[in-house]
């Protein structure tokens, strides 16, 4: 069984859908690399207790640009290779819910299937930069579901003891490996929720806010007006602002279970615009698949329906290809649109650097 997190309504609810397959396949892939299997087996060894992270010690580090890790990984066919050594911007990225059930309200960062399932997050979505940044990515304590599930202080504890994380995480980066680097952020949802709070402590009005590049806070409810500074991205080349979107089927309205989403930020990752008109399957780029196979080109319309993403495929049984639930594609924001991430991250970080 593998487990699949999408919004609903003002709640995060977890579904549980059989896909052992792909389990499988990202664990084979995962357990190729030497420098993971290393990371994962030291943290479990360290203790069965809940870890603090210390983020001097690599091990408390899914990715690294010095070292062979998962975020070296490329599709097959990827036209575009990893190019971290030569890379003259960094990707900070946070990876999204995989705790989904237990007894504490975070995640143990000695538990070796979290570890592992955050590894292939990082294969998955913060691959698309690794061929003009250098990936950094922690693990850190996640707030369990039940999180943003439940009601009451527990669940916001949870997520300010895994914010602290990360944040802890960002400050030891900035201090030690930054050096006055550009910065790309990027998460997916929870790991968006936390991205947006980093751009609140050090972006927004502070002066790191002339090394941002671009943030990329996806699958989450990130408003529009939540920065004075820090706009919504409205073209492909545009620099220091952020772009999200929430995907959806085509013709799900924004009422009933998706009012959270009314007045966020929506983004089309086929024009990089927040206009409402109609993106042609002609400019998608292609995903990747949940099996690490790069999709066809040109598969998927997209359009922009108030502030969600609706997505039509031109052949409907391509979906089956792309975890979802439903009507509800919040799994596969970032697979669905591999590419196009890839390209838009090369263009804006090219159009950063030649303004330096």
């Amino acid at each position: 069984m593998a487990f699949v997190t999408f919004w609903l309504s003002r709640r995060l609810i977890a579904i549980i859908v059989p896909m052992k397959r792909i389990c499988v396949l990202f664990m084979s892939v995962l357990l190729g690399s030497q420098a993971f299997a290393f990371s994962v087996s030291v943290l479990e060894k360290k203790s069965k207790t809940v870890l603090r992270p210390s983020y001097n010690d690599e091990t408390f580090w899914i990715a690294l640009p010095w070292r062979h890790d998962i975020a070296d990984t490329i599709p097959p066919d990827c036209i575009s290779k990893e190019n971290q050594a030569a890379a003259q911007v960094d990707v900070f990225y946070v990876h999204p819910t995989l705790y989904l059930s237990g007894g504490p309200w975070n995640g143990n960062l000695a538990d070796k299937r979290l570890n592992e399932k955050g590894d292939a997050c990082v294969m998955q979505q913060a691959t698309p930069f690794n061929s003009c940044a250098k990936v950094y990515a922690p693990r850190y304590r996640q707030a369990i579901l039940r999180s943003f599930t439940q009601e009451g202080i527990e669940g916001q504890r949870a997520l300010d003891t895994a914010y602290a994380d990360i944040r802890k995480a960002f400050e030891y980066y900035l201090a030690n490996w930054n050096k006055g680097r550009p910065i790309i952020l990027a998460g997916h949802s929870q790991g968006a929720y936390h991205v947006a709070r980093l751009m609140d402590d050090f972006f927004t009005g502070k002066p790191l806010l002339s090394q941002l590049v671009v943030s990329y806070p996806i699958g989450f409810d990130t408003k529009k007006n939540r920065y004075k500074d820090i706009p919504v991205g409205d073209s492909a080349s545009q620099t220091g602002c952020f772009v999200t979107w929430n995907t959806v089927a085509w013709g799900q309205d924004t009422i009933g279970p998706y009012t959270r989403y009314r007045e966020s930020a929506c983004v089309n990752p086929l024009t990089w615009k927040q206009s409402a008109d109609v993106a042609q399957n002609n400019l998608h780029q292609g995903g990747v698949q949940f099996d690490w196979k790069k999709s066809p080109k040109n598969i998927i319309r997209t359009k922009i329906h108030g502030s969600l993403l609706w997505i039509e495929f031109t052949d409907p049984s391509l979906k089956k290809r792309f975890y979802h639930f439903g009507t509800n594609f919040h799994v596969s924001d970032v697979n669905l649109f591999y590419m196009n991430i890839r390209e838009n991250a090369e263009l804006r970080v090219k159009t950063f650097l030649s303004r330096k």
